[in-house]
């Protein structure tokens, strides 16, 4: 993305994620195929995490893994405590600062028109290199997570984008203005929200057409107690078909692989469990699951509720996932799965949300469809149109200076 005068291109839009979590990752890619699609603009989209120092990026990728495996409960307590509106702003950007300076000169060589972030880490980046006249840009941030963190909060920001009415409240009672902030949904790739018959996507992923599929996802980096959940679901012998998305831990998909060797097969020939490693399919797995059980990512979830598909939220991680797990319990479109003191799970509505309750005449899963029209609202494409507005504005606006 090289720099050319104003007057004479298209506006530039630079999305910034951070693969730190997965999900910030597939908001932008979904911001960028819509981008792409609409048209109108110069469209680049670059990992945050990969433009910062080295020892910078080790903490990110490999201490937030550590911390969600063997101390949940210290990131939920410094998710909490971090919770704090405009609470030691500047100390945070000094070592922001020292840290990203790959990015703090890539920024500037490249000068983009508008910045769209779904991370946090360049949000505040962007904000002080406007704010001391070195970047001339809109600074956007898309919250991808149902509860706005006090790290998303920025001074020098044009837009918020968030996914519901409660987080217009939130960033208004700090002092955000009404007319900033955008009610967008969390941005999922288009491909969610297409109709897809259940038969179909079944045929085409070599599942069952007869029993009900219930898809266990581990996230990205296969968190969770998901070996533990699998083993008990198999001892219930019900005729249950379970698809495991092992993301990209190669451990547990191995584990899972030996597993469904031993887990034998159904009445119609299919295997009882299918062990999935990383997958670009999520669309269609989705499509055929009767059921999803897995994190309350914000991604998952949103994309899960475009699908129509009925959730089951396996262990929240404390701070954000157990935020979004309440948002979800509370509206009734998500059941928490929890992990009793003797290790088993359990969940009362478990069977009655995989539709196994006992005198369930429903009918069966082949004929069943993703096609009808869910309640999650096309927001992405809502998004990219008013982004698009932003960046066109903007170049107008340097086109006349």
């Amino acid at each position: 993305m090289t720099p050319v005068p104003a007057s004479t291109r298209p506006p530039r839009v630079l999305l910034l994620s951070a693969s730190s979590g997965a999900g910030h990752v597939r908001a932008a890619q979904a911001l960028e195929k819509a981008l792409r699609n609409h048209g109108g603009c110069q469209v680049e989209h670059i990992d945050t995490i990969e433009h910062v120092s080295k020892l910078f990026q080790k903490m990110y990728d490999e201490a937030y893994i550590a911390m969600v495996r063997r101390a949940p409960d210290l990131m939920g307590l410094l998710y909490d405590r971090t919770d704090k509106p405009w609470s030691h702003p500047r100390r945070r950007l000094a070592l922001d600062r020292l840290n990203t300076q790959p990015m703090i000169r890539l920024l500037k060589r490249v000068q983009p028109d508008l910045c769209i972030v779904t991370h946090f880490l360049p949000a505040e980046i962007i904000a002080w290199l406007i704010a001391k006249r070195k970047l001339r840009s809109r600074n956007a941030i898309v919250v991808t997570d149902y509860d706005v963190h006090a790290m998303w909060l920025c001074r020098t920001v044009d837009r918020y984008y968030v996914a519901m009415q409660e987080s217009v409240e939130y960033l208004a009672g700090v002092g955000v203005p009404r007319e900033k902030i955008c009610v967008t949904g969390i941005p999922i790739d288009p491909i969610f929200e297409k109709p897809r018959e259940k038969s179909e996507a079944r045929k085409k992923l070599g599942l069952s057409l007869d029993a009900r599929v219930l898809l266990i996802s581990a996230g990205g980096y296969g968190l969770g107690p998901v070996e533990q959940l699998v083993r008990e679901l198999l001892a219930t012998e019900r005729p249950w078909q379970i698809v495991t998305i092992a993301g990209k831990s190669e451990k547990l998909q191995k584990r899972l692989s030996a597993l469904s060797n031993e887990a034998g097969t159904l009445a119609d020939g299919g295997g009882r469990l299918v062990a999935v490693g990383f997958t670009k399919e999520m669309d269609e797995y989705m499509a055929a699951a009767d059921a999803l059980i897995g994190k309350a990512g914000g991604l998952t979830t949103s994309e899960a509720l475009a699908r129509a598909l009925p959730m089951i939220l396996i262990e929240p991680i404390p701070g954000q996932e157990e935020r979004n797990a309440d948002h979800f319990a509370g509206s009734g479109r998500g059941d928490p799965l929890q992990q009793s003191a003797g290790g088993n799970m359990e969940n009362r509505q478990f069977a009655g949300s995989t539709g196994e309750t006992q005198g369930d005449e429903r009918s069966s899963p082949h004929d069943g469809t993703s096609s009808r029209r869910p309640r999650h609202r096309r927001r992405c494409l809502e998004a990219v149109k008013l982004i698009c507005g932003e960046a066109k504005g903007h170049e107008t606006k340097h086109a006349t200076d």
